[in-house]
């Protein structure tokens, strides 16, 4: 996909909303074990801020990871094997939904530790760059990271050292039930604003706008600029995590809110930027796709028990089972 590209923007939108939403028809029919944290509403954000990364750039993602991995470009047959946990999956089905990566495309893994991916891109982006390699990186988190401790250090030598990492806060306005105004103090623009780093505001249900956004960000710190921050206004459609269906969690949003969260659609946002004819060639594009994803991941065999072990040491080493 090229950069100002709305038809591939939408292409991708369209993708994580319709993986999605199989997936969590996959976790209520019992084939993806364990639950899911559905990306739905946010996808403009890892659609946008994905167009705007040239092939050798990282990212790092969170829990609530499918969308960047596969906006960066993943196969999504591949991915949804993963989340199935079948040995064709990306991570041969030991990631899992939490910790999906594809090195050979830059995701350098979903994270499960809230904020563990400012550190991890920091530290990557630091390496490619000692090595003389144009590289810049991405850090997606959520509102609920913003005050913790890994996050904060990760701005700091960011800033101190001028790594090249773009900092995009996810802000669906809640740290699972907590909302964003009872748990940060001041403003998430202020975070990086301490730290000398530049700070936007955007509209992350607006994919064209996220993208110009991560553009003009990516240009900078490429030209030699420091870490930048983009915080992504932005509302999550469906609940934190898919057990919240059988427990009926969802209670802590009212209606009305969800309401008006779900009329400023990022899939209708971009589409109505398509013709109809183009928008009907990229739904069936992408039902094909996703159908065929589904196929490949149920057809897919599942681990070996006996092979528990194996990639447990860097080197190669099998570990001994135990004894009786």
């Amino acid at each position: 996909m090229t950069d100002a590209d709305p038809v591939g923007l939408y292409r991708t939108v369209r993708l994580i909303r319709r993986f999605e939403e199989r997936a969590v028809e996959l976790v209520h029919g019992g084939q993806i074990v364990g639950g899911i944290h559905p990306y739905l509403g946010q996808e403009g954000i890892a659609a946008g801020v994905c167009a705007a990364l040239d092939a050798d750039d990282v990212l790092a993602g969170t829990h609530r990871g499918h969308g960047h991995v596969l906006a960066r470009g993943a196969d999504p047959a591949r991915m949804l094997a993963e989340l199935c946990g079948r040995v064709t999956g990306l991570n041969a089905g030991r990631g899992g939904s939490m910790h999906a990566a594809d090195l050979s495309i830059g995701v350098l893994g979903a994270n499960a530790i809230v904020g563990a991916s400012g550190a991890i891109i920091t530290g990557a982006v630091w390496a490619h760059r000692r090595r003389g390699r144009d590289t810049v990186g991405v850090s997606f988190f959520g509102d609920g990271a913003v005050n913790e401790g890994m996050l904060l250090e990760a701005f700091n030598l960011a800033a101190l050292w001028r790594v090249p990492v773009l900092f995009v806060c996810e802000n669906n306005g809640y740290a699972t039930t907590m909302p964003v105004a009872g748990a940060v103090a001041g403003s998430i623009a202020g975070r990086a604003a301490a730290f000398g780093i530049p700070a936007v505001q955007v509209d992350g249900q607006d994919p064209e706008t996220v993208r110009v956004a991560a553009r003009a960000a990516v240009d900078r710190m490429r030209a030699g600029g420091g870490p930048e921050l983009i915080e992504a206004r932005t509302y999550r459609f469906d609940v934190h995590h898919t057990f919240e269906h059988a427990v009926r969690l969802d209670g802590y949003r009212p209606p009305d809110e969800v309401s008006r969260g779900r009329a400023r659609d990022p899939v209708r946002i971009q589409g109505e930027r398509l013709t109809d004819t183009d928008r009907a060639a990229v739904d069936a594009e992408v039902e094909a796709t996703v159908d065929a994803a589904v196929r490949f991941a149920l057809n897919s065999p599942e681990p070996d028990p006996a092979d528990a072990l194996t990639y447990l040491y860097a080197s190669g080493l099998t570990a001994r089972t135990g004894g009786g």
